[in-house]
């Protein structure tokens, strides 16, 4: 079963090796590939890393536990220019964290703080965006998803607007409060009276 992750999570998680039990690695940060938000690979750091930059890709990831990342060995590390969608997405040296986000009616509605990651498709699912200062005191982040996303660039990522079309009707209704009516309560024959 598929949940979120928050990146958070993932940093500095502990790599494991299914053979001998033992840390091969840390992640260091998300490789996330601008042109569909998926995770490339996972950028690793350790002393035992034989490639610097190292790299793990998702498709490698036996399992995410409570110790960290599970693979097989550490045979399953690739340096950069092993895998050919790993160096392009290492050299577009793409963010997300910063971003400027705009919605389709040129409204600012912040930063993107973090994100979170489907741990079965590997993909940003949702992007937390810090308000700007102004409009933090009423709310101060948005939950972004990415069916919202209409374009991402090295500057900023645009999204689809929530504002409600055309005018909006607000619908009042009213209820009856039982123990505020003006009706009195019927008499209840006591058999202690």
């Amino acid at each position: 079963m598929a949940m979120l992750l928050p990146l958070e999570r993932l940093l500095n998680t502990p790599v494991m090796s299914l053979q001998t039990g033992a840390e091969l690695a840390r992640i260091h940060r998300v490789l996330v590939d601008p042109r569909d938000l998926t995770v490339a690979a996972y950028e690793l750091e350790g002393h035992t890393l034989v490639d610097h930059p190292s790299f793990l890709r998702p498709s490698d990831v036996r399992e995410l536990s409570n110790l960290g990342l599970i693979v097989d060995s550490s045979d399953e590390f690739v340096g950069l220019g092993d895998v050919i969608k790993i160096q392009q997405v290492y050299e577009f040296q793409f963010d997300v964290i910063g971003l400027e986000v705009v919605d389709d009616k040129k409204h600012r509605l912040g930063k993107v703080q973090t994100y979170n990651l489907d741990s079965g498709s590997f993909a940003l699912e949702q992007l937390v965006v810090r308000r700007p200062l102004f409009k933090s005191f009423s709310e101060t982040e948005l939950l972004i998803h990415r069916s919202q996303i209409i374009e991402v660039t090295d500057e900023r990522i645009l999204v689809r607007s929530t504002a409600t079309r055309g005018p909006l009707r607000q619908t009042i209704r009213e209820y009856a409060n039982p123990f505020r009516s003006s009706a009195q309560p019927e008499s209840v024959d006591s058999p202690y009276s």
